[in-house]
């Protein structure tokens, strides 16, 4: 199968090198097309596309992955996925992993994140699709990240077609996970984004420029402990369904195989539950 590593930090970000690193050395047939720019929160948007213009498109480096080509995409990670299903980067991929993002894909947040939203868009035109993030920490544990990562994507190519998970890691060795678990979608988040500050004058003049600024904020709401947000926090690994977007338990499953969860937890060391 031929695997499309994507991401929604950009083409030289961290996540995306060690991924398809990660993905290349276990054998798969990869190609890197991910945005030139940073396009986080693009969710599944495919930005301006219009039949009558062309996208700009740039050839890309992965450290370490001479053999493997590599894209930069002027647009959102939805479009680089829409792009390779075209055959824009020679065969088409029959399979989508996006990542690994620094920070947690969780909870309503799923809604509005490129990383999951290039896995959803994979469903959209057919294939299957794995979003992959990571809790951020110092230093960051990306081989955990991509171990996991590796192990969900050899159990995705035997699910049916159109299958979508979202993966969430804490920043841990592997070996100090405290497991793999199903999980169901948090409704709300531990932080939640307000308005510091709102410069827009009612009497300025059309034209006159003002600004918003946002922070975050913490709920204090104690979180549902089958949630994705909460396992995650316990040293879980999380594994949600259709990108999180469908809240509740699992129902995919591969004809005559284990469980994705039951898969991933035969894979980590025996200290892990």
């Amino acid at each position: 199968m031929r695997v499309l590593v994507t991401n929604d930090d950009g083409i030289g970000a961290m996540g995306i090198h060690r991924l398809a690193s990660a993905i290349a050395a276990a054998g798969h047939d990869v190609v890197v097309a991910a945005p030139i720019h940073d396009m986080s929160g693009s969710g599944a948007a495919l930005g301006r596309l219009h039949v009558d213009e062309h996208i700009e498109v740039e050839r890309a480096e992965i450290p370490g992955l001479s053999g493997v080509p590599a894209y930069g995409v002027d647009g959102p990670p939805a479009l680089a996925v829409l792009a390779s299903r075209l055959g824009g980067f020679g065969e088409p991929c029959d399979i989508v992993v996006s990542g690994v993002n620094p920070g947690a894909n969780t909870g309503r947040a799923t809604l509005h994140s490129g990383t999951v939203g290039a896995a959803l868009t994979a469903a959209n035109f057919g294939v299957s699709g794995l979003a992959v993030s990571l809790v951020p920490g110092d230093p960051m544990h990306w081989d955990t990240a991509t171990a996991l990562a590796v192990d969900a994507l050899d159990w995705l190519m035997a699910a049916p077609p159109r299958t979508v998970l979202n993966l969430n890691v804490p920043d841990r060795p592997l070996d100090a996970l405290e497991g793999v678990r199903w999980a169901t979608l948090a409704p709300f988040g531990t932080v939640r984004a307000a308005i510091a500050e709102a410069d827009l004058s009612p009497d300025a003049t059309v034209g006159t420029s003002g600004r918003l600024q946002m922070e975050l904020r913490e709920t204090g709401e104690t979180l549902p402990e089958d949630s994705d947000t909460a396992i995650v926090l316990g040293g879980c690994a999380a594994v949600t369904e259709r990108g999180g977007l469908r809240a509740g338990p699992a129902t995919v499953a591969v004809p005559g195989g284990p469980d994705l969860v039951d898969h991933l937890r035969q894979r980590l060391p025996v200290s892990s539950s």
